[in-house]
C-alpha cells in the first residue's frame, strides 16, 4: 500500500487559457503539472543553472547583458541569474499567472525571493512564443525554458518557438554577437540543423548528464554581428 509520503499533493490547480496547471507536493519536492504532463521539479536544477552559465559563458564577458528567460518554472534559472554580478537586467517571460503568482505569495516563493527582489529583474506576463514576434526590445541573450525543449513539447503553439520562423524572430530580438541558449529535456540533432539554417553561428550542446535515460541538455548559437 502506498504510504501518504508517496502519494502527491495537490496545492493548487487552475484552468488558464492554454490549459490546466497544477502545483503539487511530492515529499519533499515541488512540482508543476501541464494538462497532465509533468514539466519540472524541484529536484535538481543543474540543467537550468547551465542554461544561464552557458549563455553568460558565450557571450565573452559583454558588460552588463541583458537576459531573457523564457519560462519562470520553478524560479531555479532566475535564481541563479539573479545570484551572478554579470547580468545587468533580467527579463522573465511567463505567460501563466498561476506560476507567477505561485513564486509572488505562494509555496515557490523560498526558490525565487531573493531574485525576484532583485532591482535587476522584472517579471512580463505574456506568451513567449508571441512576445519574440512582436516586441522591438533586444537582448544580449534569450534563455529559453519552454515546455520540454524543440523534440518534445505538449502544449499547442510552443512548437513554432522552435521553428524556422520562431528563430528568425529569436535572431531579431537579440542583438548582434547576442546568445540563443535553449534547454532541452533530449538532445535534438536536427534542431541544431535548424539553427544552422536560420543563420545562426556557433552552434553547439552542452550535456547534462542524468543517472538514468537520455541527458538534458542546452542547445546554444549565436547571431552574427
Amino acid at each position: 500500500m502506498p504510504t501518504s509520503y508517496d502519494i502527491p499533493e495537490v496545492l493548487d490547480r487552475r484552468e488558464g487559457p492554454h490549459g490546466e496547471i497544477v502545483l503539487r507536493r511530492h515529499g519533499e519536492l515541488l512540482q508543476i503539472i501541464a494538462n497532465g504532463c509533468f514539466l519540472m521539479d524541484t529536484s535538481d536544477g543543474r540543467s537550468e543553472r547551465l542554461l544561464i552559465d552557458a549563455a553568460l559563458g558565450a557571450l565573452d564577458g559583454r558588460p552588463a547583458p541583458h537576459l531573457l528567460i523564457g519560462g519562470l518554472g520553478v524560479g531555479f534559472s532566475l535564481a541563479h541569474a539573479a545570484a551572478d554580478p554579470r547580468p545587468g537586467r533580467i527579463t522573465v517571460v511567463e505567460r501563466e499567472s498561476a506560476i507567477i503568482g505561485w513564486h509572488l505569495d505562494g509555496p515557490l516563493t523560498d526558490f525565487s525571493a531573493r531574485a525576484l527582489a532583485d532591482r535587476r529583474t522584472e517579471i512580463l506576463e505574456t506568451d513567449l512564443v508571441a512576445y519574440v514576434h512582436e516586441t522591438s526590445d533586444t537582448y544580449d541573450a534569450l534563455c529559453l525554458d519552454i515546455d520540454n525543449g524543440p523534440g518534445w513539447t505538449v502544449t499547442e503553439g510552443n512548437d513554432s518557438l522552435y521553428s524556422p520562423a520562431g528563430l528568425t524572430a529569436c535572431a531579431r530580438a537579440l542583438r548582434p554577437g547576442g546568445v540563443l541558449a535553449v534547454w532541452s529535456a533530449r538532445p535534438s540533432p536536427e534542431f541544431e540543423e535548424t539553427l544552422c539554417n536560420a543563420g545562426f553561428q556557433q552552434v553547439r550542446t552542452e550535456e547534462i548528464p542524468v543517472a538514468r535515460g537520455v541527458p538534458d541538455v542546452v542547445h546554444l548559437a549565436v547571431r552574427p554581428g
